[in-house]
């Protein structure tokens, strides 16, 4: 039957956007979340009638709660409990000093409270499983004060202090506008909140310090500053990113050596101590009513007017645009040299912290644009606070475990003390500052004392976790690609990790420490996170527990390692000294004699060349780093930086997360097929289905390059042969010992045999090329004879 003409047409359904945001907590209204570090402490306001669930994320840590009542005294009935015990746990963090600690004695005391003398709840601890909680509702106003105490763990023991989860559902719904902020660094000088679409001016004195907060998340603010003795002489020479970006090469500036920004005379005006977004702009100027006349919105509020309705009182001249630094902004050029624009990286609280390097005449805004996303179509508020010069803040960036995580600012390793006087190039890798070179030698130097004599570097920041329980083999032949059954105790075994697809998770190294103990050394968070998954999904009873903070770790490497290493450390007759240590073993021992300090040495590393890793406890670092440096000295020890150990890594065809493999990439296209014993490995694992699939059916190999020309060549270059793209380089470096260019590189099975001459492309890919040879993926020792020496 034809339908008729006039029928009506067919009816289509209407919905919104459906979006989701990893980034942000998807908590429902009221409820707030937060994280009681291990070994840390934790303060939050509450009122009566909120719910508050406390969480043993790992297990078997124990966490100690107190309650202030708004008159400074500490209250049993506040949380409607009998109180136990001393609150020696919260006393002991709180007296052991550092940033965190500083920032919560400072929240009671301004409160009037006194820990002297305070009780508290002690929760979980031995025997708890993960994911235990415990939950209370508070009976009257005052603040919540947690901690997750515990001991220092030995470096062959494995009580480590792990996270304590808190969350609060709210008696009283905030409105939408409302937003608690964070607690203050330290005591404000100034505390200033710009409601959305304003801006505000005020001044800073030399020295003192301006914290730019986004109160809900999402929100962008220009920051504008002048020299307040340019500004009396009548100049308005205004912070510049132009000259920013030029004199730092970088397009905004961040914590650690290129942290200043320049005004028009190159006068720096400010640096960046703190940042926990690291996404902003430096592009284009504020938003000025030119833009909103374009877009059809005459008359629309804007920055720059907000701008020079604040500087005129300072007889700052006005204008039709102004440059400035644009935080929160998600703001970019692209491949085809187009201005583009997202939502912004910030989350509620999230901050950027300044010092003032002169007096300065300052004004931010509150974005006010909403006809895109800029401000994820909503504009907010902002807030900013000043703090006194006496004040000390430690440079930090942001790192997020996983995108719903909470930021963790950049954390000093323990050996960071007695590295920093000997250099101020430190780099932020993995939540840590590590030195990138030293001052006295450089990074040429500090590799040919690698390969010639002996090196030591710092190495804390890899992952490190306590796998224990009597399932705890089972659960990693579950989750390695290796056939952990077959490593004996004392045994270290390198290994991947892999997804259901194939596609590796991480890279490490597994010790068995006993029957029932493990300890897995990686370099991604994740892989604890999915190791405590897993458990539980498949009914494993293994606990998994962080232990990064509690063992930090040196590598001392180089054909004089053993040498230096032989006679430094003492072992107990069951326990093989360092000068008996196989390759992939480990011994526990001991500094000096039986009373010294407590340390594992394994035989392992990432140079190509025979090495050692020392972990101890932190507060042991600065005895361990003496003696293994005083050691060395005879030997001709050197310290030696990241830019180094690139250039080692790559000669030895060693593999980095990030630029070697990703999760798209799997052990076999990463060079590391014999970490997959298909054939031996009688049980199942992660991923075995697909990588037998992917082995059968390869597409991609890894392989090394010479490279042709004394031209960089860096990662993401592509491969080709003629016009056709057949490959990535994904590793690069200028190899001091075989003084040429190498690269390390993934390309297509077709075109992978050794000697086959491909070219890499540069500028576009078609404009510019650099002949390379394809070569065995070790440049350096393929054989490995020197590790195993």
């Amino acid at each position: 039957m034809q339908e008729s003409d006039t029928a009506l047409p067919r009816v289509r359904s209407v919905s919104g956007s459906i979006l989701r945001y990893p980034g942000t907590s998807a908590l429902p209204p009221g409820v707030e979340r937060y994280k009681v570090r291990g070994g840390g402490t934790l303060v939050v306001p509450v009122s009566a009638g909120d719910h508050a669930v406390l969480t043993d994320v790992e297990g078997m840590q124990s966490c100690e709660i107190a309650f202030m009542a708004p008159d400074g005294c500490f209250s049993d009935p506040g949380l409607g409990a009998r109180f136990t015990c001393d609150a020696g746990g919260i006393r002991a963090i709180l007296s052991a000093g550092g940033e965190s600690a500083r920032r919560v004695r400072a929240a009671i005391e301004r409160r009037g409270g006194n820990l002297a003398g305070a009780r508290a709840l002690r929760l979980f601890g031995c025997g708890s499983r993960p994911g235990e909680t415990a939950q209370f509702t508070v009976q009257a106003d005052g603040l919540l004060i947690l901690a997750a105490p515990g001991e220092p763990m030995l470096p062959d023991g494995q009580s480590t202090l792990t996270e304590i989860g808190l969350r609060i559902r709210r008696t009283r719904l905030r409105h939408a506008r409302e937003a608690l902020l964070p607690e203050p660094l330290a005591d404000p000088l100034q505390d200033i909140r710009i409601a959305a679409a304003n801006a505000r001016a005020y001044f800073v004195r030399a020295g003192e310090y301006i914290q730019i907060l986004d109160v809900q998340g999402r929100q962008c603010t220009d920051f504008q500053a002048f020299s307040a003795r340019k500004v009396d002489k009548g100049l308005d020479l205004a912070l510049d990113s132009t000259v920013t970006r030029t004199l730092l090469g970088r397009s905004y500036p961040t914590p650690g050596l290129p942290s200043k920004a320049f005004d028009r005379d190159f006068e720096p005006l400010v640096e960046i101590v703190q940042d926990t977004v690291g996404r902003h702009d430096a592009f284009a100027t504020a938003c000025n009513s030119r833009y909103y006349d374009d877009m059809g919105y005459p008359g629309h509020v804007n920055c720059t007017d907000n701008f020079n309705a604040e500087l005129a009182p300072y007889g700052i001249a006005p204008r039709k645009g102004w440059e400035a630094l644009n935080f929160f902004y998600n703001t970019r050029v692209d491949d085809h040299n187009q201005l583009y624009l997202d939502e912004p990286w910030s989350r509620a609280g999230d901050y950027v912290l300044m010092r003032a390097l002169t007096d300065l005449v300052c004004v931010s805004s509150s974005c006010p644009d909403d006809i895109d996303a800029a401000n994820g179509w909503d504009p907010t508020d902002i807030h900013v606070r000043t703090y006194s010069a006496e004040k000390t803040f430690t440079r930090a960036l942001a790192y997020r475990m996983t995108p719903d995580a909470d930021a963790e600012l950049t954390r000093e390793t323990a050996f960071h003390s007695s590295l920093q006087p000997l250099t101020r190039d430190f780099v932020e890798y993995r939540g840590y500052w590590l030195a990138n070179g030293f001052a006295a030698s450089g990074p040429i130097e500090e590799y040919w004392a690698c390969r010639e004599a002996a090196a030591l570097i710092d190495l804390s920041p890899l992952r490190k976790f306590e796998v224990t329980g009597p399932d705890s083999e089972a659960l990693l032949q579950y989750c390695l690609t290796r056939d952990v059954r077959k490593l004996a105790t004392g045994q270290v075994v390198y290994s991947a990790m892999c997804y259901e697809h194939g596609g590796m998770l991480d890279d490490g190294t597994l010790f068995r420490l006993g029957d029932h103990n493990f300890r897995w050394i990686g370099g991604d968070d994740y892989s604890g996170i999915w190791l405590r998954k897993v458990a539980e999904e498949k009914g494993f009873r293994a606990w998994v527990r962080s232990s990064t903070d509690q063992l930090h770790n040196i590598a001392v490497q180089g054909p004089k390692s053993r040498d230096i290493l032989r006679d430094l450390f003492w072992t107990a007759p069951r326990q093989p000294t360092v000068g008996e240590l196989g390759w992939f073993r480990f011994t526990v021992a001991r500094i000096g004699g039986f009373e010294g300090v407590p340390v594992v040495v394994s035989r392992t590393g990432y140079t190509g060349e025979l090495g050692y890793e020392i972990f101890c406890h932190p507060k042991d670092a600065a005895a361990v780093f003496s003696a293994v440096r005083e050691a060395g000295e005879p030997h001709g020890l050197r310290l030696m930086g990241l830019q180094a150990l690139d250039m080692l890594r790559i000669e030895a065809g060693l593999i980095f997360a990030g630029y070697d493999f990703d999760d798209q990439t799997d052990p076999f296209e990463a060079g590391i097929g014999f970490t997959v014993p298909l054939k031996s490995k009688q049980d199942d694992f992660i991923g075995r289905e697909a990588l037998i699939r992917r082995k059968e059916n390869p597409r991609w190999t890894f392989v090394g390059l010479d490279v042709g020309a004394n031209e960089a060549v860096g990662h993401g270059d592509c491969l080709h042969i003629g016009r056709a793209r057949i490959g990535t380089v994904t590793s690069a470096t200028h190899s001091p010992v075989l003084g040429k260019t190498i690269a390390l590189a993934r390309v297509d099975v077709t075109h992978a045999a050794v000697g086959t001459e491909i070219e890499i492309g540069k500028l576009d890919g078609q404009q510019k090329r650099i002949p390379a040879v394809i070569v065995s993926l070790s440049h350096y020792d393929p054989q490995k004879t020197r590790p195993r020496s």
